[in-house]
């Protein structure tokens, strides 16, 4: 059974994210977890909608690692829309401040078992060469983990590029 990075780290960050993923695929969007960024950071979640948008969602499951979190705004340039992850019991009143940008991210409640969005992000339409390179980043990326689960002897042959 595969477990993803937000599962291994937090048993919470881990139901939140599964949720998400539920949403998401009923919605043919389709993501990869712990996505590295051009910019050096990386998202907890990435993916495509059916439009070829980016979506990317940062997952926070206690007050305090989201009040102390101050490099989200890094994932904007990397995205079409950007959500907040939240589990259902954290108090979302942060996410409504100006320090937050309400006005640029939205916000997903999500358990094991769903997701709801409760604030829809809204569409901030990446550069076109901006969006080329990171919708091939995310395909490389999903198709590189594919590969490597079917067979992890490539990362050997190919020599861990």
């Amino acid at each position: 059974m595969l477990i993803c990075a937000e599962e291994a780290a937090d048993p919470v960050a881990g139901e939140v994210a599964r949720g998400i993923r539920r949403l998401f695929a009923r919605n043919n969007i389709w993501c990869v977890e712990e996505m590295p960024l051009g910019n050096g950071r990386r998202a907890d979640l990435a993916g495509i909608d059916a439009r070829g948008q980016v979506v990317i969602v940062e997952i926070k499951v206690a007050r305090g690692d989201l009040l102390g979190d101050g490099k989200w705004p890094d994932y904007l340039s990397f995205c079409d829309r950007f959500y907040w992850g939240v589990p259902p019991g954290l108090d979302r009143a942060p996410l409504e401040t100006p320090g937050f940008e309400p006005e640029k991210c939205g916000v997903i409640v999500a358990d094991g078992y769903d997701a709801q969005i409760v604030r829809q992000a809204p569409l901030e339409p990446l550069a076109a060469a901006r969006r080329k390179k990171v919708i091939e980043s995310l395909a490389r990326t999903a198709m590189r983990r594919i590969t490597t689960l079917a067979d992890p002897l490539c990362l050997d042959v190919a020599g861990a590029q």
